[in-house]
Parts: C-alpha cells; structure tokens; sequence
C-alpha cells in the first residue's frame, strides 16, 4: 500500500465518523496511530471532520477549539480535571452500521 493509499484509508475513516460521535487515532489507523495524528495535524482540507478523532483514553490533542466542536456536536463529556470525551457512548464501534448507532444521552 503506497502513503497516498494509507493517506486516503484514514481520511475516509475519518469522514465516516458521524456527527455526535468520535473514534480514537487507533480506530482510524489501527497499524499506526501515530500516522493518522500526524496526518490530522497537517490536513486541512474543511470537510474532514479532524475533531471527531480522540486519544485513546477520550482526551483531545487538539485541546479547546476541539472540544468546542465536540460540544456543538453534543458529544459527551466526563467529568474531571481533563476534558475526555466519554467513550463509552461517544464512540463508535470499528465496523459499526450507522443505522444502528446508540443515541446520545
């Protein structure tokens, strides 16, 4: 697989997050999470809804504005110190049909 193709297989994963919902680096990249970071950082293309995309324990790298999208979204958020999205129902399953997506609290 060239970079162009690992490029583009995360970006469309990226895009398939729905609104409401998020997945970690490692969802989006399995094999290298790191890459799909880097990627994010340096993309900027304005229909690749970077924000979705969390670490793996629900903290953003991207810190406010990001959680600031997340919030307008109506993702969920736990309580704490550190802002973390709240996994357990803001994330989408790997695989998951959008049809059959739990609804937000």
């Amino acid at each position: 697989m060239t970079d162009h193709d690992q490029h583009a297989r995360i970006l469309d994963a990226v895009c398939a997050i729905p609104e409401g919902f998020v997945r970690t680096y490692g969802d989006v990249s399995p094999a290298a999470p790191r890459l799909a970071g880097r990627l994010l950082a340096t993309e900027h293309a304005p229909d690749v809804p970077w924000w979705r995309v969390v670490r793996a324990d629900g903290s953003l790298a991207a810190g406010e504005a990001q959680r600031a999208r997340l919030e307008a979204e109506g993702v969920p958020f736990r309580r704490g110190a550190r802002a973390r999205v709240d996994l357990e129902h803001a994330r989408v399953p790997v695989g998951a049909d959008r049809a059959r997506l739990p609804s937000l609290p």
